[in-house]
C-alpha cells in the first residue's frame, strides 16, 4: 500500500510515524509526505517542492504517485476543497469535503450546524463591523471571547477581562485585519475543564478516539497569547473509559447527522473542543482534522491500525463493526517553540541534541529545515515535539522533561507546567 500525507509539521510526522508503527497489512506499506520537512525525511519519502496548499500539484503528485490513499493534514487544503479534488481523479482521501471543511473553515456556519443540530455550546452573536462591535460592548459581562470567523492557525481567538482588553480586540479584528477580513463571533466565557475528543467519521457514524487536552497560550500558567498549542497529554481524569462513548453521542454524532442531512457527509476526524462546564460539556469549536499537538500524544497510544481506520472512513458505512484499541499508558507532548513565537518566529537557528533522545521518546519535527552546511535549524513557529509515555500521566510528563532538556537552539520556548499535577 502507498499512502500520501499531506503537511509539514508536527502533527503529520506523527501521522507518519502511526501509519507506520501500526500497519498490519499484506504487503509493504510506503509513506510519501508533501512537503515534508527533515524529520519525515527520515520516515518517509518526501517530496519538498509540493506545497501543502498547491491543490493542484498534490492531485499531480497523487495521481503520478499511484496512491491508494491521500491523508491530509492540515485544514486549509481541505477548506480549499484538496478532497473533492482528489475524488474527480478517482483517488481516495482521509479529510471532508469542501463543503464539509466548512465546519472548521467558518465558525459563523460552525454554530449554525450546531444549533440545528442540538449540540450544547456557548451563546454568541455575530458582529459584521467596528460600529456593531462597539454597540456590543454596551452589554457586555467579562471576560468575553472575541473569535475570527475563518482559518486563524489557531491563533484567532482573543479573551478580553474588560472593556479595555476588548476594545483592543475589536481593533485587531476590523481596523488592523490582524486575521484578514472577516466576521467575528462574540460569545459567552465559559468556564470549567478544556478537553478535545475526536472521532473517525465514515458519514454515517463517528468512533472516537482518546481525549486529550491542550495548553494554547504561550507562558506557564496559561498567560499570554494563544499559539497553535504548546504541549498536550492524554488522557484526561475527567473523562473516563466509560464516559468517551457518552460524550461522543452528545457532540460527534448530532453533527454527522445534521452534516449527513445537509447534503454534504463528514468523512475523516471531528474534532470537538469542549468545555466541562458545571453545567455539563458544551462544545467550544469544532476542526476538521487532527489538532495539534493533541495528535502527538494520541497517536502513541494508538494500537488500530492507523491504515485501516482511515481508508475505512472514505466509504460511507465503512467503520461499522470497526473498535479502537489504545495503550493503557498515558502520553505527554512537550512544544518547543522559537523566538518571538507566536507574535513572530525567527528562522535558522541550529537546534542541538537530537542525537541524544532515549528510546521509548518521540521526537517529532514541526518547523525545521536544512541550513546550507546540512544542520537541522529552526523554520517555524514551533519546532519540535517531545512525546514520552508512561504508566501515569506524571510519569510521562517527567520522561518528557528529562529528554526535552538536551535539545537546544537559540530563544528556545518551552513551558515548564504542562500536564503538572495531573
Amino acid at each position: 500500500m502507498k499512502i500520501l500525507v499531506v503537511g509539514a509539521g508536527g502533527r503529520e510526522h506523527a501521522i507518519v510515524r502511526a501509519l507506520k508503527r501500526t500497519w498490519s497489512g499484506d504487503g509493504e506499506l510506503e509513506v510519501l509526505c508533501a512537503p515534508g520537512n527533515p524529520g519525515i525525511a527520515r520516515d518517509a519519502v518526501c517530496f519538498a517542492a509540493v506545497a501543502d496548499d498547491d491543490v493542484d500539484a498534490l492531485v499531480d503528485l497523487a495521481r503520478e504517485q499511484s496512491v491508494d490513499l491521500v491523508a491530509v493534514g492540515p485544514e486549509a487544503p481541505l477548506v480549499a476543497g484538496l478532497v473533492d479534488r482528489l475524488a474527480q481523479a478517482g483517488i481516495p482521501a482521509f479529510g471532508p469535503t469542501m463543503a464539509a471543511a466548512r465546519l472548521e473553515g467558518s465558525k459563523v456556519f460552525s454554530k449554525d450546524v450546531m444549533e440545528a443540530a442540538g449540540v450544547p455550546t456557548a451563546g454568541h452573536s455575530v458582529l459584521r463591523s467596528r460600529d456593531e462591535a462597539l454597540a456590543a460592548l454596551t452589554d457586555c459581562r467579562y471576560p468575553a471571547v472575541f473569535k475570527s470567523d475563518g482559518l486563524a492557525a489557531g491563533k484567532g481567538v482573543i479573551i478580553c477581562p474588560d472593556e479595555a482588553a476588548a476594545r483592543e480586540a475589536i481593533e485587531q479584528y476590523f481596523t488592523e485585519q490582524r486575521f484578514g477580513r472577516t466576521d467575528v463571533i462574540f460569545e459567552e466565557f465559559l468556564d470549567g475543564k478544556e478537553v478535545s475528543l475526536l472521532a473517525i467519521c465514515d458519514g454515517e457514524r463517528a468512533l472516537p478516539l482518546m481525549p486529550a487536552r491542550d495548553f494554547k497560550r504561550i507562558f506557564d500558567g496559561d498567560r499570554g497569547p494563544n499559539t497553535g498549542g504548546m504541549g498536550s497529554f492524554s488522557p484526561v481524569p475527567e473523562v473516563s473509559e466509560d464516559q468517551i462513548a457518552e460524550l461522543s453521542e452528545l457532540v460527534h454524532k448530532p453533527i454527522v447527522d445534521e452534516m449527513k442531512r445537509r447534503g454534504a457527509p463528514f468523512h475523516g476526524v471531528l474534532y470537538a473542543g469542549i468545555m466541562l462546564t458545571d453545567d455539563g460539556p458544551k462544545v467550544l469549536e469544532y476542526n476538521v482534522r487532527f489538532g495539534d499537538p493533541e495528535t502527538q500524544a494520541l497517536l502513541p497510544r494508538l494500537r488500530s491500525a492507523l491504515a485501516e481506520l482511515m481508508l475505512a472512513s472514505t466509504r460511507t458505512g465503512g467503520l461499522e463493526g470497526s473498535t479502537l484499541k489504545a495503550s493503557e499508558e498515558a502520553a505527554v507532548t512537550l512544544t518547543l517553540a522559537s523566538a518571538g513565537y507566536p507574535e513572530s518566529s525567527r528562522k535558522g537557528d541550529v537546534i542541538s541534541g537530537l542525537d541524544a533522545i532515549p528510546d521509548g521518546v518521540e521526537v517529532t519535527h514541526a518547523g525545521t529545515a536544512f541550513d546550507a552546511e546540512g544542520h537541522v535549524v529552526t523554520n517555524g513557529g514551533r519546532v519540535l515535539n517531545v512525546t514520552a509515555l508512561g504508566v501515569t500521566v506524571a510519569a510521562a510528563r517527567a520522561a518528557a522533561y528529562a529528554a526535552a532538556e538536551p535539545i537546544m537552539f537559540d530563544g528556545r520556548q518551552l513551558r515548564t507546567d504542562i500536564a503538572a499535577g495531573v
